[in-house]
């Protein structure tokens, strides 16, 4: 297993679409495991592959993670597909890709996925509540959408601003920590 790199906005590889798996071998196993310890590390409750520079339907959630009374409950999903949406929700979203910043997000109650397991086998899930959230901002990435996609265009610009400024300013310091060797 190896923790991969994080991809952050405005990364181009978060604005496309990935591709559909067609090959379920040992690489794409591979591939869900480095996305798991990824996920784990940074910390996350869910992982899309383009997340970590991979353009490939894959997704790993375990919305679980967050309660330390729980166990590891690691779900993947290749190829994954909503069926139905059912009701409505708003959670407090945020992303391992757009870092510092979080905002309350409308998005359907209860939705129902279809999608692979690593072996190539179908599956169906239906999911509530928190699930359902992180299986639909998995998904959204997999199509090239940010949660920031789904804010107003006022507070979306305010966020591109801010984490702009916050990339200037990393970079500044970096560069007079270069200058000052």
């Amino acid at each position: 297993m190896a923790r991969l790199k994080i991809f952050t906005y405005p990364d181009a590889v978060l604005k496309q679409r990935a591709i559909e798996v067609t090959t379920f071998d040992d690489e794409l196993k591979k591939l869900v495991s480095d996305m798991a310890e990824t996920m784990y590390f940074a910390p996350g409750i869910g992982l899309a592959a383009n997340q970590v520079g991979v353009l490939n339907r894959v997704i790993v959630i375990d919305a679980d993670f967050r309660d330390e009374n729980k166990e590891k409950n690691l779900r993947v999903f290749v190829n994954p597909k909503i069926t139905s949406f059912e009701g409505d929700t708003c959670y407090e979203e945020g992303c391992l890709s757009v870092p510092n910043v979080t905002e309350k997000v409308d998005r359907a109650k209860k939705v129902t996925v279809r999608a692979f397991d690593t072996n190539g086998k179908e599956f169906s899930v239906e999911a509530e509540d928190l699930l359902a959230v992180c299986l639909q901002h998995e998904i959204d990435h997999l199509d090239g959408i940010l949660f920031i996609d789904h804010l107003s265009k006022l507070k979306r610009d305010f966020y591109k601003n801010k984490l702009k400024k916050e990339k200037l300013a990393r970079q500044n310091e970096e560069s007079q920590q270069v200058d000052s060797r």
